[in-house]
């Protein structure tokens, strides 16, 4: 087996089914072993995009999505898709052409060193050989699915496709996760002595879809929720506990809500979207997470970290009869956001076209945006009706998402790349 037979296995074997990116003179022989593999290669119109779709395909199915490019320019123009997977949190690899062993450090044409490129933004890089492609392979798709997940790296030098293959060695995957020392004490007597808290959820529930687990939760609880952009639609907008979207347009409306809460959970909230600080009244957090990241000194916080089934056990704890739930600001906040968006709706422009789309299209359309100011406002405004359709990047916020996202969301879908127009009488 060669190198190229052996990962185009190793990563159909994983469920990989598309490659997307633009080739060069090196990436024949690992098109042709995707192709022989079930795998295909998806040519985009430039890297960027092929590192969007690769991300947006991790994102939706959980399977690494993976993207490839040539050398330098080639590498430099897909480092923004590789930022975009790193801070959208979706399993990506990231592949790329490298000069071969006697040309690496040599100055010619194109060369750079992609470790040092890809090191910022990727969860980590490596650069293989015949000896070890097969152990890196699977260490690589393991790291980048391992919370939280993102890109890994990988450079494969220009002359090793064609060579023999190592077996694999016997391979065992290290966590980088440590354990955590949780406070359970303490949380459980802010859980009791707490009257009036506020659920904030984030990028991390929304990547567990966790929809259905929080709606069950409330029924019995009744506790306002903000969401972040990337969570919205894990509650459907006319859920009675659900206030709005934070950081997005009129997030301001909010304020009256926020102003009378004791006590903020956060629950999978990923602070690379908005950061607690930036909107939590001087109140206690507890942070309900599954891998710990910097948070606010200042703030009275009080950590854990487990998995979101530990999330819902411990705030059982909550006790329905002692908080107050005010629906009357929640409505309020909601009826103000809504009035001020219906009274631009009296022209064209962009409310009146979120809300005509809306109208026209169905309940499960999936929906892509690209980034602007315009994203801020479909945050708000755009009615998701409880599925989780609504797709962004709201954590590295490239511009140019929009489409490439569409396309890999389609891919994902229909299963194939081929569009065929439907026979029409006379045509």
């Amino acid at each position: 087996m060669t190198v190229a037979e052996q990962i185009a296995g190793i990563l159909s074997g994983a469920g990989v089914r598309h490659v997307f990116g633009v080739p060069g003179g090196p990436s024949i022989p690992y098109m042709e072993a995707f192709r022989k593999a079930g795998i295909e290669f998806i040519l985009t119109s430039h890297e960027s995009a092929a590192g969007t779709m690769a991300s947006v395909t991790g994102r939706m199915t959980g399977i690494p999505g993976v993207c490839h490019s040539t050398f330098g320019p080639g590498a430099v123009n897909l480092a923004s898709g590789a930022g975009g997977a790193l801070l959208d949190r979706s399993p990506v690899i990231i592949l790329t052409s490298e000069m071969d062993d006697n040309m690496i450090d040599r100055t010619t044409q194109m060369n750079i060193n992609h470790q040092k490129l890809f090191q910022p933004l990727t969860k980590a890089t490596f650069r293989v050989n015949p000896a070890n492609a097969a152990d890196i392979l699977l260490k690589a798709l393991d790291i980048c699915k391992e919370e939280y997940p993102g890109p890994v790296h990988i450079g494969l030098p220009s002359d090793i496709a064609y060579l023999d293959a190592a077996e694999p060695g016997r391979y065992i995957f290290e966590s980088g996760i440590t354990d955590h020392l949780n406070d359970s004490v303490k949380i459980s007597a802010l859980l009791e002595n707490c009257r009036k808290p506020l659920i904030a959820v984030g990028l991390t529930s929304a990547r567990f879809a966790l929809g259905e687990r929080l709606s069950e939760f409330l029924r019995h609880t009744r506790i306002p929720v903000v969401l972040t952009p990337m969570a919205k639609g894990l509650l459907p907008e006319d859920h009675p506990c659900y206030a709005g979207i934070l950081f997005h347009a009129l997030s301001n409306y909010l304020e009256d809500i926020l102003e009378d809460i004791d006590l903020v959970i956060g629950l999978g909230y990923d602070p690379v979207e908005f950061n607690y600080e930036s909107w939590m009244p001087d109140v206690p957090l507890i942070d309900f997470t599954t891998i710990e990241t910097d948070l606010p000194a200042v703030k009275q916080v009080t950590r854990f970290t487990g998995s979101p089934g530990e999330w819902f056990t411990i705030l059982k704890q909550l006790h329905p009869g002692q908080l107050i739930f005010n629906q009357m600001k929640i409505d309020s906040a909601r009826n103000e956001t809504i009035s001020v968006f219906n009274g631009l709706t009296d022209h064209f422009g962009p409310v009146t076209a979120i809300k005509v789309l809306r109208e026209a299209f169905p309940a499960d359309t999936i929906v892509t945006f690209d980034v602007g100011s315009h994203l801020h406002l479909a945050g708000q405004y755009w009615n998701t009706m409880g599925r989780q359709n609504m797709i962004m990047t709201n954590g590295w916020s490239g511009m140019g998402f929009g489409l490439p996202a569409a396309l890999a969301a389609v891919f994902h879908h229909l299963g194939q790349s081929l569009f065929v127009l439907p026979a029409m009488e006379d045509s």
